[in-house]
């Protein structure tokens, strides 16, 4: 009898009950039981998981990297899937296989490479793979300079930080004057250069901010599944055109996307963005860990999740090519228990919300 496959997912994004829900239904029908961790009791994770409980709360990289041992030696995990202190994490890959642990994670290299994207714009750069014209900037005399130069050449300036991840941070400098227009409707990114210029000024510390273009749509986020051999198993394009979704195989887009999971070693899964400058995509953000949106892939009839724990495992998946390319698609939210606040206990509670995919 197969025996099943105990998998820990730490403070993770809500999306990924889908990540999870993908693992149990797997093809090889292998039983699968899920550890989840968190910060916040009211995440839909901790809910979707077999067993769960909090994070301490407080620990520094290396101390989490030890309570993360303890986790795995106290509960038996097979595969662990590391998002909060990656870095911190696989840099104790031997000793977690020590205990019988895999970390399906890049190695520590890949990941210090893509924790800051300075750095990673110019090794990515020093391959072949093109990128946006960027500033790094740390104070107001250098973001006015920054900005002006890109809005002399016909573009339109936007910073986010040097390190960062999910679009936290990411502002559109406008000329504009603060007015009602950012107070009415919904929030916008849009930031008036003289008040973000203001609260650098007045700011404790110098700040970190890549300053570059606006990039144009269509956003494409290549799905990448790398072996230790540092080769692609599966490669997929999910577009981003405003509202509406869909998916690619296009070369444009998978080739530099092969190219940097392949030159870099970024095992296991990953994430690669570009968008559009001019006539030609370019890089804008590589993550080291599965997308939030990566069960979208479930529409070409891919369980990549599971793919990726089989090779975490030592049982290699082969090279994966969509059946089919799912039709156009779009994302609403939807309804996902939550567990009461005493923790650990099973699935049960009441009702928090969570993304779902739905065609269109």
């Amino acid at each position: 009898m197969v025996s099943r496959v105990r998998v820990w997912l730490n403070r993770t994004y809500a999306e990924n009950v889908f990540f999870m829900d993908q693992l149990r239904r797997n093809p090889s029908d292998r039983a699968v039981e899920i550890h989840a961790t968190h910060g916040d009791p009211d995440s839909p994770v901790l809910a979707a998981a077999d067993t769960a409980e909090l994070e301490p709360e407080g620990l520094s990289p290396a101390a989490y990297a030890e309570y993360a041992l303890d986790v795995c030696a106290r509960r038996g995990i097979d595969v662990f899937v590391p998002r909060l202190h990656q870095a911190a994490i696989v840099a104790h890959r031997a000793e977690f296989e020590a205990i019988g642990t895999a970390l399906l994670a890049p190695p520590p290299q890949a990941v210090a490479v893509f924790q800051d994207k300075v750095i990673a714009y110019e090794a990515v750069q020093a391959i072949g793979v093109p990128v946006p014209p960027w500033w790094r900037v740390r104070d107001a005399d250098e973001l006015v300079a920054a900005v002006d130069e890109l809005e002399a050449a016909g573009h339109k300036a936007c910073f986010k930080p040097a390190s960062g991840a999910g679009g936290v941070g990411f502002r559109v400098v406008t000329r504009a004057p603060f007015s009602l227009f950012h107070l009415e409707g919904f929030p916008t990114p849009y930031v008036p250069l003289d008040l973000a210029v203001e609260a650098v000024r007045q700011a404790e510390e110098p700040v970190d901010w890549l300053v570059m273009p606006r990039l144009e749509q269509p956003e494409v986020s290549v799905d990448c599944l790398t072996g230790p051999d540092n080769r692609v198993r599966l490669a997929v394009g999910r577009t981003k055109n405003g509202r509406r979704r869909g998916f690619t195989l296009h070369e444009q887009w998978l080739e530099p996307a092969r190219r940097i999971a392949e030159g870099f070693g970024l095992h296991y899964l990953s994430n690669i963005q570009f968008r559009m400058f001019g006539e030609r995509p370019v890089l804008m953000d590589v993550n080291a860990r599965p997308a939030g949106g990566l069960h979208q892939l479930s529409l070409c009839g891919i369980n990549a999740p599971w793919a990726a724990v089989r090779m975490a495992l030592g049982d290699d998946p082969g090279e994966i090519t969509p059946p089919f390319l799912g039709q156009d698609y779009t994302v609403v939210a939807g309804p996902r228990p939550l567990r009461q606040v005493s923790l650990p206990q099973q699935r049960v509670g009441s009702v928090g919300l969570a993304a779902e995919v739905v065609s269109l």
